[in-house]
């Protein structure tokens, strides 16, 4: 748990189709000041200010995660902001000229190369994290999604479909840079065969492709390389999740525990946090204390207020919705 903020040490871009939309994307990632948090920038809609990415920004989760400002949408977002979390990159500002964040190969693991190749640079705000200190639960149906107070940030998740090649999976991993970039990074998106037929036929998954997702049918996977882990699935189940989670604006201190859970869920989980000011606390690392012991060295920031919203926009807000640094 890093003390101090940190962006990237220079700009980065990348290209691809957006998996829902089937359109063509460049995609520009670049430093920001501290304080900033992530923000998308649409160059393609000149004069629009910037689309914080925080949760009261969520206006879809079906199939995938949209933010949007003013009637400017991003959609797709879980993957590039789990790259962006998973290597402790707080302040990024991403501008693209499309719709959709591109696909590239399914997982995060294009984003995660090329932005470690860039480099970060550490800033001199100190990071505020979002710390459980009682268990908070979110239950859609037979679907369920739960944080727990815990000094570090921990994900477990199991997931359930009626496929031979899948069953039941479950993966519980204490989430670092480390573990992200081994573990997590590189597993991909899936879908089963009928369904994605079904949502090109509709206009939906028009991007979708064997370069950039599993695709399974009764049989097996119609991948020609096949797995790169054996659980693969829920791998991914963990990379959207914390991609997701990225919206609370700070970085979760908590044990998330998800059940069958997707984006709508993970959305709900959030709103939960957001309706349990009682239950969290906004904490930074004291710079004159120990780091090895975490109850030593965290001191409360400012208390919980009576919504978590108003506490997600960032100190930091220009005038022209810019962040670059």
């Amino acid at each position: 748990m890093e003390r101090y903020q940190h962006t990237l040490s220079k700009a980065v871009r990348f290209g691809g189709v957006g998996l829902h939309s089937g359109e063509a994307v460049n995609l520009t990632v670049k430093p920001a000041e501290a304080n900033c948090g992530v923000r998308f920038v649409r160059t393609d809609k000149p004069g629009h200010g910037a689309i914080p990415a925080f949760v009261n920004r969520v206006v879809d989760t079906t199939l995938a995660t949209t933010i949007a400002s003013g009637g400017v949408s991003v959609s797709t977002t879980e993957h590039l902001l789990a790259a962006l979390v998973g290597l402790g990159i707080d302040n990024a500002l991403i501008e693209l000229d499309g719709p959709e964040v591109p696909i590239l190969d399914g997982s995060a693991g294009p984003f995660v190369l090329i932005l470690r190749q860039a480099g970060r640079r550490r800033q001199k705000a100190l990071r505020r994290f979002l710390k459980i200190t009682r268990e908070i639960t979110f239950q859609d149906g037979d679907k369920t999604i739960r944080v727990r107070p815990y000094d570090g940030f921990k994900v477990t998740s199991v997931i359930e479909f009626d496929h031979p090649l899948i069953r039941r999976q479950s993966r519980t991993m204490e989430i670092s840079v480390d573990t992200f970039v081994r573990e997590v990074a590189s597993a991909r998106t899936f879908g089963f065969l009928d369904e994605v037929e079904k949502l090109q036929e509709n206009g939906l998954a028009l991007g979708g492709s064997l370069d950039n997702a599993i695709i399974v049918d009764r049989f097996g996977i119609l991948n020609n390389e096949g797995l790169r882990f054996p659980d693969e699935f829920v791998r991914h189940k963990v990379l959207d999740l914390i991609g997701d989670l990225a919206l609370l604006g700070y970085p979760l201190l908590g044990h998330v525990i998800a059940s069958k859970s997707g984006h709508g869920q993970h959305l709900g989980l959030m709103q939960a946090i957001a309706a349990r000011p009682d239950c969290w606390e906004l904490v930074s690392y004291d710079p004159d204390l120990d780091s090895g012991v975490l109850e030593r060295v965290v001191m409360s920031t400012r208390a919980a207020g009576n919504r978590l919203m108003p506490l997600l926009v960032p100190p930091t807000t220009l005038s022209n919705g810019s962040c670059a640094a």
